[in-house]
């Protein structure tokens, strides 16, 4: 089954064609990354209207790389949550004419639920059930995969992301967009120990986290040492802040594992690219025996590819649309309203 895939939740237009949910046939990017760094993170219109500009020749870019005429296409897929609520509805009014179009079935996706079937394409053999880490700019949560199209939250962020506090903390430091990846360069070489930060523990979950405590403290930081004159060992501090961010997730993943009994875990989003994150996972799984499948840094960013994965089981799960199909800035990934 051959499904074109369409994604445009942020700042990366993209169009993929997917084999069967786990083989690439093209995958066309067409990043906004620099476009964007001139203000230091995404605006919201510039990239609605980017996405409008790219979407149709990343399609026919799509097609004629997979050596595919529109004939050979069985359905169409598209991100619909959630995400910046100009930029999906570019995508899903794009998919929707072209499934009215070529009269092809219209399949929703949600984002997050993309980053998870990022891993099927990169690893043909993981199948659920599996616990997933997912760490992105918008999102961070602990979920039980328990089959493709079937899942339950165990934990998640009760404010800010992990990935928007790495990419705050960075540009707040003067890095170039996006700061996440930039931070994670410099933590390299750094001193994780130099610059004691806070590690949360809210509510009465405890797979639930909190980072905006953990960001305000080390702008805090940052501002206090501008203020006196001070200065700062800036790889230190990012090694430290990594560190800090580290110290929230893996201890709860290996609670989870404890809890659901799975020895697969998989993690997925953006800031599953970071090294420290990455570095820790690994070692906090190898006394567990657990199988730890860990995404190509390609596969970690947003991409379609990941979307016509996960198209590929929702369309055998009869999760289907119709042209009534809407975009949402919120959802839930279990598909509620938020």
């Amino acid at each position: 089954m051959n499904i074109l895939a369409v994604e445009s939740s942020c700042d990366e237009t993209a169009v993929a064609v997917v084999r069967d949910g786990r083989t690439v046939l093209t995958d066309c990017i067409s990043s906004q990354v620099a476009l964007h760094r001139e203000y230091g993170g995404v605006v919201p219109e510039i990239a609605s209207r980017k996405h409008i500009e790219a979407i149709y020749g990343l399609a026919d870019q799509a097609l004629e790389t997979a050596g595919l005429t529109r004939n050979e296409i069985d359905a169409i897929a598209v991100t619909y949550a959630p995400g910046l609520i100009g930029a999906v509805l570019v995508g899903v009014n794009f998919a929707k004419a072209a499934a009215l179009a070529m009269g092809k079935p219209l399949i929703p996706v949600h984002h997050i639920r993309g980053h998870i079937a990022a891993n099927y394409l990169a690893f043909p053999e993981l199948k659920p059930p599996f616990l997933c880490l997912v760490v992105s700019g918008g999102h961070t949560m602990f979920v039980d995969v328990k089959d493709y199209t079937q899942m339950e939250i165990l934990g998640t962020t009760l404010d800010d992301a992990a990935g928007e506090s790495f990419d705050k903390v960075g540009r707040v430091l003067g890095m170039p967009y996006p700061g996440g990846a930039a931070l994670d360069k410099a933590a390299q070489l750094g001193d994780d120990t130099k610059y004691p930060l806070p590690r949360s523990r809210p509510g009465e979950n405890p797979f639930d986290m909190s980072f905006s405590g953990l960001k305000t403290a080390t702008l805090n930081l940052i501002h206090h040492a501008e203020q006196v004159g001070e200065e700062l060992d800036i790889p230190s501090l990012c090694a430290s802040f990594s560190a800090a961010v580290s110290d929230t997730l893996i201890p709860r993943v290996v609670m989870a594992m404890e809890k659901t009994g799975y020895r697969t875990v998989a993690v997925a989003g953006g800031v599953a690219a970071n090294s420290r994150i990455r570095q820790d996972l690994m070692k906090a799984m190898e006394p567990l025996g657990a199988k730890v499948y860990l995404p190509p840094l390609s596969l970690c960013g947003d991409n379609a590819a990941m979307i016509g994965a996960q198209a590929y089981y929702e369309y055998l799960a009869g999760n289907l649309a119709d042209m009534s199909l809407n975009a949402y800035a919120t959802k839930s990934i279990l598909g509620e309203a938020l």
